[in-house]
């Protein structure tokens, strides 16, 4: 990824939002709880780069939804490490009861955050809807320590990919398809 900052002329923040994101998601991978931490400092950065863009959606997704998700995943996963001791989180398998909670709240929450975005005119309603809807699936997948947070987080990274290709912004694209 580092190497097409050569061939770029995209901003500084990008690659340093990017950087931050992916180094995220090796820690995350590995369950360790840094990865929260990264995540909260990533999502910040690219609450400014999507507030640039005028895409709202993602600004508010990542700064009012991402960040604070990621905080309280933190604490969550502090508290249930897999062995005490170890920094890995222990994970839990979701009941009906949390699966019908998740599709509310992800579902409302969208049908909220159209109506806002819609006030807002971002550059994209359509996809940025949708990336609502697909982070919030994620978020809360992570949250309740499910071992599908991984397919919450990649189907939401597609709808990302889709919007920064959208936005002629390769080094955002890059980004979310290895996040991908």
């Amino acid at each position: 990824m580092g190497c097409l900052f050569l061939f770029s002329n995209q901003d500084s923040l990008e690659w340093i939002a990017s950087l931050m994101g992916v180094t995220s998601l090796i820690f995350l991978a590995k369950a360790k709880p840094i990865g929260q931490g990264l995540m909260i400092v990533f999502s910040l950065l690219y609450g400014i780069l999507s507030f640039q863009s005028a895409y709202y959606g993602e600004m508010i997704t990542y700064v009012g939804m991402r960040a604070p998700m990621a905080l309280i995943t933190l604490i969550s996963w502090l508290r249930h490490p897999f062995e005490k001791g170890k920094s890995e989180v222990q994970i839990e398998m979701l009941g009906r009861k949390q699966i019908v909670l998740i599709s509310s709240l992800s579902f409302g929450t969208t049908v909220i955050f159209y109506w806002i975005l819609k006030a807002l005119h971002p550059a994209n309603l359509g996809w940025s809807t949708v990336s609502v809807f697909t982070s919030s699936v994620a978020v809360l997948l992570t949250f309740w320590r499910s071992p599908y947070y991984a397919l919450g987080y990649a189907n939401n990274e597609v709808v990302l990919i889709i919007l920064w290709v959208a936005a002629s912004d390769i080094v955002m694209s890059v980004c979310f398809l290895f996040f991908s």
